[in-house]
């Protein structure tokens, strides 16, 4: 059930400072990570809007973070070469949306970008399986996506268990990944289930001491 990857806390630009993005990203990496987790919401998909492809390459020319972009979108498959023109190191899109998943995923993997699928809190696991040999990771919502601050889903837990099973069933390595209301306590839960990477936004940017709460988180 565990992961052979090395765990990764990846902070949620969404919840620093949007008049200062460059400053939250100096944080991050003050902190000792390595990734950033970058939300970009449509006010289609999601009931939110966030930044769109200038943002992130505005933000790639001040930073040498992973950029970990995952696209809550309508139709990703229209906007996955802007993003990764302007920097995006890994894409990772919805399965619930309308539009050729399987396509995209090989379009990302194309463009030289790491690519996956996220699943929404009440989206089955099954739903991924067909694209699990095309993932270089997966990412479970453990709230529903378009507004920070929310309490996290326990009913996702036996999803990431699932998701980490067939992992070592089919002989496959891609991280997995879970998003939202991750803190110490919940962290651990999911890292005991198999998740090797985790999104946390609240916690980390309002953290005391945010080095000693990613060693904890990832420890």
């Amino acid at each position: 059930m565990h992961s052979s990857h090395q765990i990764i806390l990846a902070p949620s630009i969404l919840a620093g400072d949007h008049a200062d993005l460059k400053s939250s990203l100096k944080e991050i990496e003050a902190a000792g990570l390595r990734w950033v987790h970058l939300d970009i919401m449509d006010g289609h998909f999601v009931p939110n809007l966030t930044f769109g492809p200038q943002t992130i390459k505005a933000m790639r020319s001040a930073s040498t973070l992973f950029f970990d972009v995952h696209l809550m979108l309508d139709n990703p498959d229209k906007f996955v070469d802007a993003f990764i023109d302007a920097g995006a190191e890994q894409v990772t899109i919805h399965v619930e949306p309308d539009y050729p998943v399987a396509a995209t995923l090989q379009h990302i993997r194309e463009r030289g970008c790491k690519c996956g699928v996220v699943l929404n809190p009440d989206t089955p696991a099954e739903a991924a399986k067909p694209y699990l040999e095309a993932c270089d990771i997966v990412l479970l919502m453990t709230v529903q996506p378009g507004f920070g601050g929310q309490s996290f889903r326990e009913d996702v837990l036996p999803k990431m268990e699932t998701l980490a099973q067939w992992r070592g069933e089919l002989g496959l390595s891609y991280r997995l990944e879970v998003d939202g209301g991750v803190d110490l306590k919940t962290a651990s839960a999911c890292t005991s289930r198999g998740v090797d990477t985790l999104v946390a936004g609240t916690a980390f940017f309002k953290a005391a001491d945010r080095k000693a709460f990613s060693a904890a988180v990832t420890a």
